[in-house]
């Protein structure tokens, strides 16, 4: 049974996180980052799996569940989310580290490893894509701008009013349950995510995450010109990068895979044919069997690429 131990950090990038912690510290330290809609809790199949061999550190990024709930859009641009990390990392008087991110928090690993820092050792991502590879595929593939049509539904001025006027169990039975397998939510998890999304302040705090990223999604068949920063040259991923996907993503189609490799100087690609977006929870055990050797130093299972 994993033990997890909760602690309230304060941090110099204006925000208090509240972060769930597990294993020895003496062990190697992980962050873990979650995404949009969840918290810490998205890695509940992870962390049993992985306790014994890793120090693992759970944070609610900002603007989840129990960190605050900064209301303005600036407050979640790239930067300052990157920031948090690091700053946790400082606070928690953890030297060299690995993140491992899903869906939003893969975004700011993605960021994290771009910024070369040498404390950040390792770079584990599930279900979540390379900005430049996003990007392009948002202006060259109807399949995938079709799919991500929701993130323009999430940054429309009111939305948040929207979903509270009709319920956070509408949402969650409406737009949450369109992208998970809801066999696997138990009911006192379904009555977690409704407490989180339900506090003050929290649903408009989680969709400033879309509406600070600088990420364009036209309109079905609207042609747009490729943004400036993607005619440039890219920096490449430098430190050893795993990437576990599921297959059964309806919202990130299996094209963000394609041209990883022009990216990332040193990758490991695990699919999972049978995982859709939300893996880290569907699929634990799949997922857990990937990271603990990369995590580890050695070679991923399964790995392909």
């Amino acid at each position: 049974m994993v033990e997890i131990a909760f602690k309230r950090v304060s941090l110099p990038t204006g925000v208090t996180l509240n972060v769930a912690l597990a294993g020895n510290p003496a062990n190697p330290a992980i962050i873990f980052l979650h995404g949009f809609p969840e918290s810490h809790r998205t890695w509940r199949e992870l962390a049993p799996r992985l306790q014994n061999d890793f120090y693992l550190i759970m944070p609610d990024q900002r603007g989840f569940a129990g960190s605050d709930l900064p209301q303005d859009v600036d407050a979640y641009k790239t930067d300052m989310l990157v920031d948090d990390i690091f700053a946790l990392a400082d606070a928690l008087g953890i030297e060299r580290f690995a993140v491992v991110g899903h869906d939003w928090g893969g975004a700011i690993a993605w960021a994290a490893a771009l910024r070369g820092d040498p404390r950040l050792t390792r770079l584990a991502i599930v279900n979540s894509p390379h900005p430049v590879i996003f990007q392009k595929s948002l202006i060259e593939s109807p399949e995938q701008r079709a799919a991500s049509q929701y993130i323009s539904a999430f940054r429309a001025p009111g939305f948040e009013e929207m979903v509270e006027a009709k319920g956070y169990e509408w949402f969650f039975d409406t737009t949450f349950t369109r992208h998970v397998d809801i066999s696997r939510i138990s009911e006192p998890e379904r009555r977690q995510y409704i407490a989180d999304w339900s506090q003050p302040g929290a649903f408009n705090a989680m969709l400033n995450w879309y509406r600070a990223s600088r990420v364009i999604v036209p309109a079905p068949g609207v042609t747009v010109p490729v943004p400036d920063w993607l005619l440039r040259a890219f920096p490449k991923v430098a430190i050893p990068t795993l990437v576990v996907w599921g297959l059964k993503d309806s919202a990130l189609l299996p094209i963000q895979l394609e041209g990883l490799d022009e990216l990332v100087g040193d990758l490991t690609i695990v699919p999972l044919p049978e995982a859709g977006h939300f893996a880290p929870w569907e699929s634990g055990e799949a997922v857990a069997a990937a990271l603990q050797p990369f995590l580890a130093g050695q070679a991923a299972a399964s790995a392909t690429g």
